[in-house]
């Protein structure tokens, strides 16, 4: 402690640098398993947030299979997933640019498999028997409506490359949404999910299955489980042909079967097996054989990874240096999955079913930052609104070179994650490391409609986004004060999407805070909810009430309609092309809090959707918001950053 150097809080050196979290950082999405080949999705900020497909072979050989400039990433729904299927060494990706699906074969250059119109694929499935894919297609041809989402078949030898020819076959359609159309292993039957406006679905959605009769068309479609008060999550066949899936029926994400006398439940307790479907090709599950899964569930109790006997419902944990899995895929002899731990970022980790080894084949992060520069996420509980609990990670400030003056508080960065039907986990970020490596204290808010807590803790939200989230971000930073933690007079709020539209809110409705920074965030939900993607275009009626039934409240929860309440400095950061926060939400709260002489910073990016990829603009939003709050503070900076410009501070 002698040897540390006194420094205010704030202005502290970090080796969490930008250019450590953007340069050597990768971003892994969707993992598949071929043969003894292994998959997965790289996000590559260094190559503008391009999302490449690579494939591990058993030798330890690693070869990107999506060659430049293509971008394996689909945008069904806007938020993707599901972007690519392999099947015997050949890869079926949708390209961002134009939406198509191509084939790869080893060796080959991508062929175009759909013509060029506007049309976008997802969460497809190879239907060998019939040589095809099967998958979810979001139609966007005729412009003058709302875009039509259906189940579709695409012959898996076509070749469009002049982008003319049209081989899609429709199997299933009429319904708002679908998603998750899985084949039982011997072809005979599709299952899929759907579900119509306005619902969400997390909050309700159908698990139907079908025969497939020789012609590949659906045949006997029967709802088997599901509807507009239950979630379904992950349709999945057992390799002996019976189907499993996800459901709340009984308030936690459980796993269950369809059986000849109905639905039973295979190991009901209370916690989570499955997640929000925020986007395609979600896997917390898979089969080792048809009496064994291997799974991963978190509740109040704890979390793991567990393997779960189908026949007795026993679940038998599995050691694991990581806090998290996702991603999971297995087949008899392995199994992989995304891994991630309070002290290292995200891994493609393989485990040895036999042996129970891991082997860790590819970190997101390479370099490796001294544990003396982390801060360890600690869970805390604390008092809300009507008597109730909310949750949340603290991070206190962290940084084996420096200590603040005695008697100083750091200020505090509460984190409102984006959703609202999503989480804050404890896995290592270094986002959040790089402000408290610098001296700042972080809460990140599991506020109520958060997901992981079961359904009635995110039926929290309903009617009530812009309250209880609001409530629950300033009771967080109000229970850090009074333990005598952070320093009352420096609250800030920051969110990204719907974690923006809370710290606007927040910001507005509250005198909690000092300053915030809004990342796409929402302003306006009356011109929000006209001026979305489909996916989300309902989403409101259920967190603030039917559209127009409930436009009052669609104008009291907004801020931008109550700026004379917002006095505090506030920065915005924007994707000039986001389609589902556009960036009239954050200019014209721009304009507003301008035209008042509020201090207000305004950061767009040119190229970036929603949510940014690219490493510069990754890079840029974390120094601006730093250099916001220096000057809001009034603290100096370790490190020259480039300027922003801030009005009327």
């Amino acid at each position: 402690m002698a040897n540390k150097k006194v420094a205010p809080y704030g202005s502290w050196k970090s080796p969490v640098t930008t250019d450590l979290i953007v340069s050597e950082t990768i971003r892994f999405g969707l993992t598949a398993l071929d043969g003894d080949d292994i998959y997965w999705i790289e996000g590559r900020p260094s190559e503008g947030g391009r999302n490449v497909v690579v494939r591990r072979s058993p030798d330890g050989t690693l070869r990107d299979l999506v060659p430049q400039p293509f971008n394996a990433r689909t945008r069904v729904h806007e938020y993707g997933g599901g972007d690519y299927v392999v099947h015997d060494g050949t890869l079926y990706f949708s390209n961002f640019s134009d939406q198509r699906l191509y084939r790869v074969t080893p060796g080959s250059e991508p062929v175009a498999l759909t013509p060029a119109i506007e049309r976008r694929y997802a969460d497809m499935v190879v239907d060998q028997r019939r040589q095809r894919l099967v998958c979810v297609c979001e139609d966007h041809t005729n412009t003058g409506r709302e875009a039509v989402n259906m189940l579709v078949s695409i012959p898996l030898n076509g070749d469009t490359n002049d982008g003319s020819r049209d081989d899609l076959q429709i199997l299933q359609a009429g319904n708002d949404f679908y998603a998750a159309p899985r084949l039982s292993p011997d072809g005979s039957q599709l299952c899929w999910l759907t579900w119509n406006h306005p619902n969400m679905p997390w909050d309700g959605c159908e698990l139907w299955v079908a025969n497939l009769g020789e012609n590949g068309f659906v045949e006997n479609a029967r709802r088997v489980a599901g509807g507009a008060e239950e979630s379904i999550f992950q349709p999945s066949w057992s390799p002996d042909g019976v189907l499993y899936f996800v459901s709340d029926r009984t308030n936690w994400w459980n796993l269950y079967r369809v059986t000849d006398s109905g639905v039973e439940a295979v190991c009901p307790m209370e916690a989570e097996f499955g997640t929000p479907h925020w986007v395609f090709g979600l896997s917390t599950y898979d089969f080792v054989s048809a009496d064994r899964i291997i799974c991963w569930h978190a509740g109040p109790s704890g979390s793991a990874l567990a393997y779960l006997d189908t026949r007795s419902g026993a679940l038998t944990p599995i050691s694991l240096p990581f806090s998290s899995a996702s991603s999971i895929r297995a087949n008899a002899s392995h199994a992989i999955f995304l891994g991630s731990s309070a002290t290292s970022t995200g891994a493609i980790v393989r485990l040895d079913i036999t042996t129970g080894k891991l082997n860790v084949l590819r970190r997101a992060q390479s370099a490796v930052v001294d544990t003396g520069y982390i801060s360890d996420a600690q869970l805390i509980e604390f008092p809300t609104e009507n008597g109730l609990t909310a949750y949340a990670n603290y991070y206190a400030p962290k940084n084996a070179d420096y200590e603040a003056p005695e008697g100083e508080l750091p200020p505090l960065l509460v984190i409102s994650h984006g959703g609202p039907t999503s989480s804050a986990s404890s896995a290592l970020k270094l986002s959040t490391q790089f402000w408290t490596s610098r001296g700042f204290a972080v809460v990140d808010v599991n506020y109520g409609g958060s997901s992981g807590y079961g359904r009635a803790y995110r039926d929290r939200l309903k009617g009530q986004w812009g309250v209880v989230d609001v409530e629950d971000c300033v009771n967080a930073a109000k229970y850090l004060v009074e333990r005598g933690l952070v320093d009352g007079n420096r609250l800030t709020i920051q969110g990204g999407s719907a974690g923006g539209y809370t710290t606007l809110c927040a910001l507005t409705f509250s005198d909690a805070f000092k300053a915030g920074a809004s990342h796409f965030g929402v302003s306006d939900l009356n011109v929000f909810v006209h001026d979305t993607h489909k996916f989300e275009s309902r989403y409101l009626y259920g967190l603030i009430g039917p559209y127009p039934e409930r436009k009052d409240l669609y104008y009291e929860r907004s801020a931008i309609n109550y700026i004379d309440r917002l006095s505090c400095p506030v920065i915005f950061f924007q994707g000039l092309e986001d389609k589902i926060v556009p960036p009239s939400q954050a200019e014209l709260m721009v304009e507003e809090l301008r035209a008042k002489k509020v201090p207000v910073a305004y950061v767009p990016f040119e190229g970036e959707q929603h949510g940014f990829r690219r490493a510069e603009n990754i890079k840029r939003s974390l120094e601006a918001e730093l250099y916001f709050y220096s000057k809001v503070f009034h603290f100096d900076l370790a490190e020259p950053i480039e300027p922003v410009e801030i009005e009327n501070l």
